[in-house]
């Protein structure tokens, strides 16, 4: 997308321009495209040319937190290339995208807060030189989708998305970060729940939904956050009612005490501290009917999203967008396994 000159050859050296078939793709999928190089004023080798995932991600330490760079994949598309001098050379890759990578877009709206990128390395006498970094825009899976919507339909309001660094207890991550999404809960819970975080973790067999509840204190009620966790197949969670599941898990959030019963996931009473192990209808939410939940939509997060989009983008390329992002010095980190 964004041709820039080898700076390791100097004035005259090549340039190059990754260039993606799509720049919409979901978790699980495939990235495919071309790697251009312009060839320069002479003729050039470049060992090695690697593509990488990255992602802005969260890390907190003590009490501070800091912003990094999360090269997550990192894919070797060529090596030995020889560049003629004026000659164009393109070189074809596949990239796989990780089953976790965090969701980018939602509705076909960008998710503010979040970028995912291509960055294109191309390594000339052993050094690497970073020349390209292409935004991806990654929309939800449909089993992700289908939550999406629920939230939507709820009520909920959209206020924040970022990846922290970190593990989820008792959930089986490949990378080593996860996504946040965070809501304002429906108005019927405005003075009791503060707000809901939203994680997906992914893989090719299951959905899982974890659910973080930030919930206020009263005078007869302590406050502290609640846990929710459930697990689901793609095709179960296609069709599963999830405004019910997330709904009755809300109303149960805001009826109880706080810590005793809402404590770390796998400590806290059956189908409250640990959904997935607990009550029918928590750890594993109740399918609804196909017929009428398999295709009734409300109105999703589509619009929500797309509303605060278009709040905190305005009218800014995307591409302009994800550079701002990756700037400003951060630590690049890698969380991959």
């Amino acid at each position: 997308m964004f041709k820039r000159m080898l700076s390791a050859f100097g004035v005259g050296g090549p340039s190059v321009d990754t260039v993606l078939d799509t720049p919409h793709a979901t978790p699980g999928q495939v990235i495919t495209g071309q790697v251009r190089i312009q060839g320069g004023t002479a003729e050039a080798r470049i060992d090695r040319v690697v593509l990488s995932l990255v992602t802005r991600v969260e890390v907190e330490s003590g009490d501070h937190e800091y912003g990094g760079v999360s090269e997550f994949l990192r894919v070797e598309v060529a090596r030995d290339v020889r560049v003629a001098a004026g000659q164009p050379l393109a070189v074809p890759f596949q990239l796989p995208l990780p089953w976790e990578t965090p969701i980018t877009a939602v509705g076909g709206q960008p998710l503010p807060g979040m970028t995912v990128g291509v960055r294109t390395e191309l390594v000339i006498s052993g050094a690497p030189d970073k020349g390209d970094l292409d935004p991806v825009l990654v929309g939800p899976l449909p089993s992700q989708d289908r939550v999406l919507d629920a939230f939507g339909q709820l009520g909920f309001q959209f206020r924040s998305a970022d990846v922290e660094a970190g593990r989820i207890h008792g959930v089986h991550q490949e990378l080593g970060f996860y996504q946040e999404i965070e809501f304002f809960p429906p108005a019927q819970f405005a003075g009791r729940v503060n707000q809901v975080e939203l994680t997906f973790v992914t893989s090719p067999h299951e959905l899982v939904v974890v659910l973080e509840a930030d919930k206020r204190g009263g005078m007869f009620s302590s406050g502290g956050d609640a846990f929710g966790r459930f697990h689901a197949s793609h095709e179960d969670a296609v069709r599963t009612d999830w405004a019910a599941a997330v709904g009755q898990w809300l109303a149960q959030v805001a009826e109880r005490g706080g810590h005793s019963a809402f404590g770390q996931p796998g400590y806290g009473q059956p189908g409250y501290g640990q959904p997935g192990y607990g009550q029918p209808g928590y750890g594993y939410p109740e399918h609804g009917h196909h017929g009428h939940h398999g295709h009734h939509r409300g109105p999703g997060m589509g619009g929500v999203v797309a509303g605060a989009a278009a709040g905190v983008v305005g009218g800014m390329v995307l591409g302009e967008v994800l550079d701002d992002a990756f700037e400003g010095g951060e630590e690049d980190m890698g969380f991959e396994e």
